[in-house]
């Protein structure tokens, strides 16, 4: 956390710029600010911060969603106003990524006329193939929450919250031969892929766990099977008894980085 007096900035807005790109002596006032005490400092303090209702997002090549961040920010000063956004990579000075890129105030409601508590929120846009062109941007992202209280003086909290961008993946299933007699092999093949954001296609993701299920007919819940492990490319092999009638599909659950995926069930025919 740090704490700045008015004097040290014009504007919360000019702060947060100095944030993604700060000069050396600001760095170095920066670094003596973080030892201050928040409490005696009249430092603003952050909670509740959610990011896209807690639900992780998911893009695909094209995709165009609308995150919204939201927050408490609470000041014994009174909030004035305060802002939040997301970023990614080792500390704010080095990001490899923000988002919204220039970050506007959050609406905020008070609690109380002395505005010492207010809720905070701001949506941005974000489109895949304007914002997200590198794999290497795929999983945790942080939230920096900063306020600026009724006396002037503002507060950044670089680690505030969290969320999670994903890749999207896709997962295809066919189960045959079909009709097949009841006691023989069925054979289930299907493909992993997953958005390539900078090749701008999808590409095969091999090695990951993917679970066969089977869903009987005349029910309406699936059943995992195995598990297989997808091979070059991200095809996927394996073989099962026929006992019923009723549907195949593949399901992989997704890593911190990618999505989950789900084929649409193949019915076959056990005769």
């Amino acid at each position: 956390m740090r704490i700045r007096p008015a004097a040290a900035v014009a504007s919360l807005t000019t702060a947060l710029a100095v944030s993604v790109i700060p000069a050396t002596a600001q760095a170095t006032a920066q670094a003596a600010a973080q030892a201050a005490d928040p409490a005696t400092a009249g430092g603003t303090a952050f909670s509740d911060v959610v990011v896209n209702g807690g639900k992780d997002v998911v893009l695909g090549l094209t995709t165009r969603k609308t995150v919204t961040i939201t927050w408490t920010a609470e000041d014994p000063d009174g909030v004035a106003a305060s802002w939040a956004y997301l970023w990614h990579g080792p500390n704010t000075d080095d990001a490899d990524g923000i988002l919204p890129l220039y970050p506007p105030a959050g609406t905020c409601t008070a609690a109380s006329a002395d505005r010492t508590t207010v809720t905070c929120k701001v949506s941005f846009g974000v489109d895949a193939a304007r914002d997200f062109r590198r794999n290497g941007v795929a999983g945790t992202w942080k939230v920096l929450a900063a306020a600026q209280d009724t006396g002037d003086d503002w507060t950044e909290t670089d680690v505030a919250g969290t969320a999670r961008f994903k890749r999207l993946a896709k997962v295809t299933v066919n189960a045959s031969p079909e009709p097949v007699k009841k006691g023989r092999n069925v054979t289930v093949t299907g493909r992993l892929t997953r958005a390539d954001w900078e090749s701008g296609g999808y590409t095969g993701y091999q090695g990951q766990p993917v679970r066969l299920q089977f869903r009987k007919k005349g029910s309406s819940t699936y059943t995992t099977l195995k598990t297989v492990t997808g091979g070059s490319g991200g095809a996927l092999r394996t073989t099962t008894k026929a006992k019923a009638d009723g549907w195949f599909r593949f399901l992989f659950p997704g890593t911190a980085t990618t999505g989950p995926a789900t084929a649409a069930g193949d019915f076959v025919d056990v005769r």
